[in-house]
C-alpha cells in the first residue's frame, strides 16, 4: 500500500519519468561499448593473479577500521609511497573512492575567503565537496582559461584577499575533450593559485607510464592531481597526488577521509599491482589508440565528430529518443547508454561511446552499423 509519507518522492519519479530522464538499474548486456574499463584491467588474468598472489601472502580483505586507528596497514602506506614516485609528486593518499576524494579535498583544503573557480563541466563529486566547504565557489565557461583568470580578476577587485583554486578534469566524461593546462597553469603561477586536476579519465590511458595529462606540470607546489584506480587501472579506490602538506592537512582535518573505514589492504596492494603493469605495458594504451582512431574514421562517415579521446559523445538531444537509440544498440547486443540532464546540460542528452580493450574493430565495425541504423529509425 501506498504510504502519504512518500507522495512527494512518488511525484518527483513521476516527473523524470514523464521527462525522459527517470533512471533504473540494468545489468551488463551485450558488447562494452559503455565502461570506463579501458585497458580491460578489470577482468584480466594478470589482476585476477596479484589478487591471488596478494591473498596468499596474509594480505586482509578488510581494515577493520579508519586509517587513524588500527584500520592503516602496511599496503596502504606502501600504495602511497609508489604513487608519489609513479606521479612524480612529494607524497599520496589513498581513499575508497574518486567520490569521496574529490569531496574530502575541497571540503577541506580551500579554507573560508578563499575562491574556487571550477569548470561548468567538472564532475558532481567536486560539486558536492564544494557544498560542503567554506570557500567561495564560481563556474567557469567550459576550457576556457580567460574565464578562469577574469573570474579570479574580478574576485580580487572585490576584495578578495584568500587563496584561488583552479578545478578542471584533465579529460571530460562525458565529452572527453581535454583540458588547456598548460594555460590553466600558467594561470595559477600569476595568481598564487592551486592548480587541482582530475586525472580520472586520463589516468593509466595518457602520459608516460600512464601517468595521466598533467604528468608535465609536475613536480610544482601548487598543484594536486586525482588519479582514480576504478577506471584505466581496473581496481577501485583513488589517489590523492600533491605536496606532503596536503596530505597532512587532510589526515588531520579531512572528515571524509577521518571518519571513513579504510580502504581494503588487498585493493591497495592490487592497485599497486595495476600501477605497475600499466608502466611496464604501453602497448596497452598504444592497442587502444589504434581502437580510438578505427571508431573516429568510422563514426565521422554518420557525421559524428571525433572528441580526441575514447570517450565519444553522440548528442542527440531529446531525453526520449536518446534513450531509444540505446534500446536498440541494446538489443542488437552492443551495451552503449544513454546520459541525460542533469549529468550532461539540459537539451544535450547523448549516447556515451566508450571504446576500451575489450572490444575489437570488427565490433566497432558492427556498432557503427547498428547505430546508423537504429539513428535512422529513431
Amino acid at each position: 500500500m501506498d504510504s502519504p509519507i512518500f507522495a512527494a518522492h512518488r511525484a518527483d519519479l513521476a516527473a523524470l519519468a514523464a521527462d525522459g530522464r527517470r533512471r533504473a538499474l540494468a545489468p551488463r548486456v551485450g558488447i562494452d561499448f559503455a565502461s570506463n574499463d579501458y585497458l580491460a584491467l578489470a577482468g584480466s588474468y594478470a589482476l585476477a593473479e596479484a589478487l591471488s598472489q596478494g591473498a596468499a601472502r596474509g594480505i586482509p580483505a578488510g581494515s577493520g577500521g579508519s586509517r587513524l586507528l588500527r584500520g592503516n596497514h602496511a599496503e596502504h602506506e606502501a600504495l602511497e609511497a609508489h604513487a608519489a614516485r609513479h606521479y612524480g609528486t612529494e607524497a599520496a593518499l589513498f581513499f575508497p573512492t574518486g567520490f569521496a576524494a574529490n569531496a574530502a579535498l575541497f571540503a577541506t583544503l580551500p579554507q573560508r575567503g578563499d575562491l574556487i573557480v571550477h569548470d561548468a563541466l567538472i564532475h558532481a563529486s567536486a560539486h558536492d565537496g564544494m557544498k560542503l566547504g567554506r570557500a567561495e565557489r564560481t563556474a567557469a565557461a567550459h576550457n576556457d582559461p580567460q574565464a578562469f583568470e577574469d573570474a579570479i580578476l574580478r574576485w580580487r577587485a572585490g576584495g578578495g584577499t584568500g587563496t584561488p583554486w583552479i578545478a578542471v578534469e584533465s579529460l571530460y566524461s562525458m565529452d572527453g575533450d581535454r583540458a588547456p593546462l598548460a594555460d590553466l597553469a600558467a594561470i595559477a603561477d600569476r595568481h598564487d593559485a592551486v592548480l587541482i586536476v582530475d586525472e580520472a579519465h586520463a589516468t593509466g590511458v595518457y602520459g608516460p607510464a600512464g601517468q595521466g595529462l598533467a604528468h608535465a606540470l609536475a613536480p610544482r607546489a601548487n598543484l594536486i592531481t586525482l588519479h582514480t584506480c576504478g577506471k584505466a587501472l581496473g581496481c577501485e579506490g583513488a589517489l590523492l597526488c600533491g605536496p606532503a602538506i596536503v596530505r597532512d592537512f587532510l589526515v588531520n582535518r579531512g572528515r571524509p577521509f577521518i571518519f571513513s573505514t579504510a580502504p581494503s589492504p588487498l585493493m591497495a596492494w592490487l592497485v599497486r599491482q595495476a600501477l605497475e603493469i600499466v608502466a611496464e605495458q604501453p602497448e596497452r594504451a598504444a592497442r587502444l589508440a589504434g581502437l580510438v582512431r578505427h571508431a573516429e574514421k568510422r563514426l565521422a562517415a554518420l557525421g559524428i565528430a571525433p572528441s580526441g579521446s575514447q570517450i565519444i559523445p553522440v548528442v542527440i538531444g531529446d531525453n526520449a529518443r536518446t534513450m531509444r537509440i540505446a534500446a536498440m544498440l541494446q538489443a542488437e547486443g552492443f551495451d552503449v547508454r544513454g546520459i541525460r540532464p542533469p549529468t550532461v546540460p539540459q537539451g544535450t542528452a547523448r549516447l556515451r561511446i566508450a571504446i576500451t580493450l575489450n572490444v575489437s574493430t570488427r565490433d566497432i565495425d558492427a556498432m557503427v552499423d547498428a547505430l546508423s541504423a537504429a539513428m535512422a529509425a529513431a
